[in-house]
């Protein structure tokens, strides 16, 4: 979150996603050569990729021309000051990370809980651009979280140069996470999200995250989603209901996002996948598993 100091030039903002700890948002300046720079203060951790554009910022950790692709990183309760010296106009998606959250994130990977951006901006750089674009193009909410935790972890790596420390799992991990294996199974329909998953597990929600990945190898989300998509496929193929009261039954929200997440697993659409299984013996006698 950012507390501006009124400005004609002020970009305009609007929410995109947000979560506990954490919040997306798209801002669009339309400030040009002839417009003052602008002050403003970051209450948060901030990473904002630039989307179009570009512009002058400078902050406690330096000075830098951010462009498409770019990331600015600012500090919380530092002052930063943009302008536009040579072009008209960009367009940036802010995320902004609670101290607390960013402290933790930051400990696991190399950066120490007292870590601080030294510098202005990241270009784009290959680590980033996967979580980024993840970040950018997700829908549900589960899929952008992890997103977020993701992004802010290979930013802090790749400005301490350090290597994460990761601790094995212990037998006490391991059962949490079997607890929460168990309850995803058994809520697989309904809405799940990081806290309560973290909160089941009693534990902190990136501790939590990167506890999960060390012993399932994939996150929260990609489980559940998998799960769900399993389920759905097995009641293609055995029954006849609707391919959008499976879907809903499933837990997807939408038609279209679980169509399109059906195709990118099983290669074929829900409508074709049910077609292939139709004249196979003993199709109908398989028993839905997870």
């Amino acid at each position: 979150m950012t507390k501006p100091l009124q400005h004609p030039a002020q970009p305009t903002g609007r929410l995109l996603g947000q979560g506990r700890g954490w919040r997306l948002s798209e801002f669009v300046c339309r400030a040009g050569p002839g417009d003052k720079p602008f002050e403003e203060r970051h209450d948060m951790v901030a990473i904002a990729a630039v989307l179009e554009g570009s512009f002058h910022y400078a902050a406690d950790s330096g000075k830098a021309l951010l462009h498409p692709g770019a990331l600015m990183l600012g500090n919380p309760g530092s002052c930063y000051q943009c302008g536009h010296d040579h072009s008209t106009g960009d367009r940036c998606a802010g995320l902004h990370l609670a101290p607390e959250l960013f402290a933790e994130i930051a400990a696991g990977n190399g950066g120490g809980g007292n870590f601080r951006f030294t510098a202005a901006m990241l270009p784009a750089l290959p680590d980033v651009t996967r979580p980024l674009v993840q970040l950018l193009a997700a829908r549900e909410d589960g899929l952008r979280e992890e997103a977020v935790i993701e992004l802010a972890e290979k930013v802090v790596a790749t400005l301490s140069g350090k290597a994460p420390s990761v601790a094995a799992p212990n037998a006490r991990d391991h059962r949490r996470i079997d607890r929460v294996l168990r309850y995803i199974e058994a809520k697989a329909d309904s809405a799940l999200d990081l806290d309560a998953l973290a909160g089941i597990a009693c534990m902190s929600k990136y501790h939590f995250l990167r506890c999960f990945r060390r012993i399932t190898g994939v996150t929260p989300y990609d489980f559940l989603l998998r799960l769900r998509l399993r389920r759905a496929a097995l009641k293609l193929s055995e029954t006849p209901e609707p391919v959008a009261a499976i879907a809903y039954d499933s837990g997807f929200g939408d038609l279209s996002t679980f169509n399109h997440r059906f195709r990118g697993t099983f290669g074929e659409s829900p409508s074709r996948f049910r077609a292939r299984f139709r004249g196979l013996p003993g199709a109908g006698n398989r028993r839905a598993a997870g």
